[in-house]
């Protein structure tokens, strides 16, 4: 039995505020940092942690305190591994509100019920969409800039993070032995110069900024060369009469992309092909981003190619069987899972067709795999000729890269006490942290998983 005022750590419970990390510490999986001001208790985050079967099993089953005793979650943005342990924390327990902005309650509403219909599929899971359902009326929504007084002295404010629809940056203020402290944590940040969604917000100045570093050190493709890229690719594609695969993210990615492949068919960049997605999420996901048309860029229809979506696998496989060519954007970034499987089996082997990855390769995936020079690749139990062309294009990244860090960090210089880095592999987030300090902040951190670290 847990104590209510403790976490289960053999280290006794911090007095002074700070924040002890929990997931995502030297990671980009599972989100989740847990800060003690006084006498609340609040998690920033809770993702689903994806890693080895029985790892994943013990983390996301069991949480390293009493979900029943934090008296508030406070949620950066609705991807998986931000908010996808949610509903084990309600099953669990915990009874307080999750604050979040409107779009996010709305994207998590989609996320959490399609992970809940996954759950409900593995024999090992006890999370059920019953359990999602449950976790949204939770949801408390925040638009940005309206600040909210917590119990506790606290106040909570959204500032605009550029990632995805409804992303934000966190921003805690508190007063503490006399004196007005802030906690800024960034969530993931968007990028700069990119013509979609707001741009960032610059993080604000704090005591300590919990920033995420996963693309520390590295440096995305232009837009002229991520258009350069693919006018290249789905030319020679039409040229052989094949079609144009891309596996892409349902939430954030699958809306980048047919943004741009439409405006550019639109610009004449890229000759106009039928445009399919394949993923009832992103279907729905696609209504939601028109209920919040003022968040992002709008295309002119005029001119604009459409965009076909699929619900059902037998439409998706007849139109993937047609022999006139297309562009087929489907659910499954890194070509592990998702309806991307069918199309792969279908045209991976046909050197008229072209594999267009625009989402990060975790090593071992198989979209890693495909960029290997090697004549083959392995899924689904047996080789497979890899005779398709296979192009990685970086640009699509929702994530802030190594010069977005800079410049978005850049306002805060001067009155920032600690950065913690946290959503980013070591190499990155040293990477990250070298430049700062050079930049002139003194305390750049990389903390582990457990750490505790003061706010004040």
């Amino acid at each position: 039995m847990y104590n209510r005022n403790m976490i289960a750590y053999s280290t006794p419970p911090m007095i002074e505020p700070s924040v002890t990390f929990l997931g995502a510490a030297q990671s980009v999986t599972g989100s989740m940092h847990l800060v003690e001001i006084g006498s609340q208790r609040l998690l920033l985050d809770c993702g689903l942690f994806r890693g080895r079967r029985e790892e994943v099993r013990q983390r996301n089953t069991h949480f390293p305190f009493d979900p029943a005793t934090l008296d508030a979650v406070i949620l950066s943005h609705a991807h998986i591994d931000h908010c996808g342990n949610l509903p084990n924390l309600v099953r669990q327990g915990f009874r307080g509100p999750i604050y979040c902005t409107p779009a996010t309650r709305d994207l998590a509403a989609l996320m959490l019920a399609d992970t809940g219909r996954i759950h409900e599929e593995e024999a090992d899971s006890q999370v059920t969409s019953g359990d999602a359902d449950r976790t949204i009326d939770h949801c408390v929504p925040i638009p940005y800039e309206q600040e909210l007084a917590l119990s506790g002295d606290v106040q909570l404010r959204f500032l605009d993070a550029g990632h995805i629809l409804g992303s934000a940056i966190t921003v805690l203020t508190f007063h503490h032995a006399g004196r007005t402290h802030r906690l800024t944590f960034t969530g993931d940040l968007g990028r700069r110069g990119v013509p979609f969604l707001r741009p960032p917000t610059p993080v604000p100045a704090a005591d300590l900024i919990l920033c995420e570093c996963t693309y520390g050190g590295r440096r995305h493709d232009t837009l002229e060369t991520m258009a350069a890229k693919m006018s290249k690719v789905v030319r020679g594609t039409l040229e052989r009469g094949g079609k144009v695969l891309i596996p892409a993210f349902s939430l954030g990615r699958t809306q980048l992309v047919l943004h741009f492949l439409q405006r550019w068919m639109r610009d004449g960049v890229l000759p106009r092909l039928p445009i399919y997605v394949d993923s009832p999420l992103a279907a729905d996901i696609a209504a939601v981003y028109q209920r919040y048309g003022d968040a992002f860029e709008h295309l002119p229809a005029a001119g604009l190619p459409p965009v076909h979506y699929f619900r059902s696998p037998e439409e998706a496989r007849e139109v993937s069987l047609l022999p006139e060519p297309c562009i087929l954007v489907a659910s499954g970034g890194m070509c592990d899972g998702g309806r991307i499987m069918p199309h792969l089996r279908l045209h991976i082997d046909d050197p008229r067709c072209s594999i267009v990855l625009v989402s990060y390769q975790a090593p071992h995936s198989l979209g890693a795999q495909l960029l290997q020079l090697r004549p083959t690749v392995r899924f689904h139990g047996r080789n497979w000729n890899k005779w398709a062309e296979v192009v990685s294009i970086s640009g699509f990244s929702g994530h802030a890269d190594h010069e977005d860090f800079l410049a978005l960090l850049g306002p805060a210089l001067g009155e920032t006490g600690k950065i913690c880095l946290v959503h980013g592999e070591p190499p990155q987030a040293e990477a990250l942290a070298t430049d700062l300090r050079k930049m002139g902040f003194a305390d750049v951190t990389v903390p582990r998983r457990e750490e505790h670290v003061k706010v004040a």
